[in-house]
């Protein structure tokens, strides 16, 4: 059961990322190309739609934007660097 768990919650900010690209039009009006969606999508799904969120709805990236822009990258790096640190300590 935790494994499942583990998958839900690694797997669901692609999704979402897929739902928003073929449902809306969000992920076009804030990247322009397919090439930075793509790598965001692999390596930083949450930031990818945090900044994208914050391109439609007009928010400068400045003051407490930056500050969830910057945990939404520190949740990224941080489900990247958790398995390498229990692994690390078997």
């Amino acid at each position: 059961m935790p494994c499942l768990f583990v998958l839900i919650l690694v797997l669901f900010p692609r999704v979402a990322l897929v739902l928003m690209w073929f449902f809306t039009n969000l992920l076009s009006r804030a990247y322009h190309g397919l090439l930075i969606p793509l790598l965001g999508f692999i390596f930083l799904p949450v930031t990818t739609i945090v900044y994208a969120l914050m391109v439609d709805y007009h928010m400068p990236i400045a003051g407490v934007n930056l500050v969830i822009l910057i945990v939404a990258v520190l949740l990224d790096a941080g489900s990247h660097s958790g398995g390498a640190d229990y692994y690390r300590r078997l």
